[in-house]
């Protein structure tokens, strides 16, 4: 590894530090499913996209449940201190495409038709709300 590479590398390390997130791999729904879900609770307060969750009919709104609650104690890890309501917020979410499974479905006339069970990835940063005002 260069120099400079390397110089980059420890910087973004030193960043990742100071962020508070939660990953989740490999989740067996496909993005777009998933990605309907997330949108409800991106920049909303903790707690309250924990109620909006609780309460979704999505089945993917039940991963995402528990991701949140990983990251919120993972912030109370780093911070050694318990959240409080109306401090956190959800910063940003992504959702990126996983492997992609390929099935073959038996079709009239001996085709056969290709299934493609999709998976995800999800992280999901968690920050303080008075941070991010400062930012913008």
């Amino acid at each position: 590894m260069g120099a400079r590479k390397r110089i980059s590398a420890e910087a973004r390390k030193e960043a990742r530090k100071t962020m508070y997130f939660a990953k989740l791999n490999n989740v067996p729904t496909s993005p777009r499913k998933m990605r309907l879900v997330v949108d409800m609770i991106r920049g909303m307060e903790v707690f309250r996209a924990l109620g909006v969750l609780k309460f979704s009919n999505k089945e993917a709104a039940a991963r995402v449940e528990k991701l949140l609650r990983s990251a919120i104690a993972n912030w109370e890890q780093k911070n050694e201190r318990k959240a409080e309501a109306g401090e956190l917020c959800v910063s940003s979410v992504n959702v990126d495409c996983a492997t992609t499974l390929k099935r073959m479905r038996p079709a009239p006339q001996g085709r056969g038709y290709r299934i493609r069970k999709r998976s995800n990835h999800v992280t999901l940063f968690v920050d303080t709300l008075n941070k991010k005002d400062s930012q913008n």
